[in-house]
């Protein structure tokens, strides 16, 4: 996907570089940010938790992967923002590829108890449980390709620098945010769990950018019709 919007942009980038390069930041980030959630153990038993199997999480791989990506966009010649828009479409894709993974692997990121006919059991899972569960990396799975789909589509025509960036981190800060109430991870801050404080981050951060994305292109478009205006007036 990546390969295709280089291609209909007529960018000039290798986007099996840009995509490994990426993965590679957000298996770091991913790894950092979940043992750094606990750092009682990480004084205890570093190397097991570094080299644990288990344990990666979502957003310390999204801050690693958008800063591997402003980097390799400087490179490319398309500038930071403008790598990170071109990207957006196969980040959502390549967030509901790992979490077909988390669902293979019965890794803990699976949901509460539930009765609903589609629901699993991992009962050798990485995280073993023989409950019924909601099987929610399949929800996130789902949401993941709506999402690519919807970003494909609005990167057809011309949008404000940013302005998909800002887009991807506000529906996949939503859709996080909601998964997480019939997940089990423990609830941490003001009876929310740590994804969803992040996940309150990723949609402020989203809104934020949309408004700067739009005015700036208010100020490129009035600074290219004074200009004419004012010729208008001296003849």
């Amino acid at each position: 996907m990546l390969a295709k919007n280089f291609e209909r942009h007529g960018v000039e980038a290798d986007a099996i570089n840009v995509t490994a390069v990426t993965t590679i930041a957000g298996i770091v980030g991913a790894k950092l940010w979940h043992v750094l959630e606990m750092p009682h153990l990480l004084m205890q038993i570093p190397l097991q938790l570094l080299l644990d199997r288990a344990g990666f999480a979502w957003f310390g791989g999204l801050l690693a992967a958008i800063a591997a990506l402003m980097w390799m966009g400087r490179r490319a010649g398309v500038g930071a923002m403008g790598m990170l828009d071109l990207a957006a479409p196969a980040a959502a894709v390549g967030y509901g590829v790992g979490r077909l993974g988390c669902f293979t692997s019965g890794d803990g990121d699976y949901g509460i108890p539930t009765s609903l006919p589609w629901g699993v059991s991992f009962p050798n899972g990485l995280v073993p449980t023989t409950q019924r569960v909601h099987p929610t990396p399949i929800y996130e799975f789902i949401v993941a390709i709506l999402i690519a789909w919807f970003l494909w589509r609005r990167g057809r025509t011309e949008q404000p620098l940013g302005e998909l960036t800002g887009e991807y981190l506000v529906l996949s800060g939503i859709a996080r945010f909601l998964v997480e109430f019939i997940r089990i991870n423990p609830r941490i801050y003001w009876g929310m769990s740590n994804a969803q404080v992040a996940s309150i981050a990723s949609v402020i951060a989203g809104v934020l950018l949309i408004v700067l994305a739009h005015r700036h292109a208010r100020i490129a478009a009035a600074s290219v019709v004074q200009p004419t205006q004012h010729v208008h007036g001296r003849t």
